[in-house]
């Protein structure tokens, strides 16, 4: 397999933009070196088969995803309050939201994990130990809350971002996406 980080990173970008227009069966070799933009074969040169593409293209959402340093660090110096951890959760779907099409891809890989064991377990482990971290994290950091604080934020704002990127007329009504976190927030974690 060829190693060059950065075209790699930009198939796996390609992936993404694939997965999300196209679904899992319009990822292909040829769609992903026609995004990229490309010779026809270059995703073969980096990739084994599907499955290898795939899998790491659920590892480069996840590297998408993650919050820059300053992000980190308004949590961790921050004050440790319900106020706080609403702007830490608006700061979090906002980055969610902010490129639909990694969101998309995500929830593509998942429906194709109902279909391939091999990418079931390499996302759910993935994402288990993403929710584990999240919830040390809050634990250590003195967030309110406890470790079903942390469970439920993530189960309600999963769907939040997925029904506002999928459907948004459904809850439009509802207020802003903004609007929407703070209540999931006042909801879930009591008041001290």
């Amino acid at each position: 397999m060829v190693k060059n980080p950065e075209r790699r990173a930009a198939l796996l970008d390609a992936a993404i933009e694939t997965l999300a227009a196209e679904g899992a069966r319009g990822l292909t070799f040829r769609a992903v070196d026609s995004r990229a933009g490309v010779p026809v074969g270059t995703a073969s040169n980096y990739f084994a088969n599907r499955e290898d593409l795939l899998a790491q293209t659920g590892v480069r959402t996840y590297e998408r995803f993650m919050p820059e340093q300053q992000e980190w660090d308004a949590v961790i110096s921050g004050p440790r309050d319900r106020a706080a951890l609403t702007e830490a959760m608006r700061a979090t779907v906002t980055r969610l939201t902010a490129e639909p099409h990694v969101y998309l891809a995500t929830l593509e890989l998942q429906l194709e994990a109902t279909r391939r064991p091999e990418l079931r377990a390499d996302l759910t482990a993935r994402v288990r130990a993403d929710l584990d971290a999240n919830i040390a994290f809050h634990e250590e950091q003195g967030m309110p809350g406890a470790r079903d604080t942390v469970v439920l934020l993530y189960l309600a704002l999963n769907r939040l971002v997925t029904e506002h990127l999928t459907l948004p007329g459904v809850l439009a009504a509802e207020g802003s996406l903004d609007d929407l976190v703070t209540r999931v927030v006042e909801a879930v974690v009591p008041e001290p």
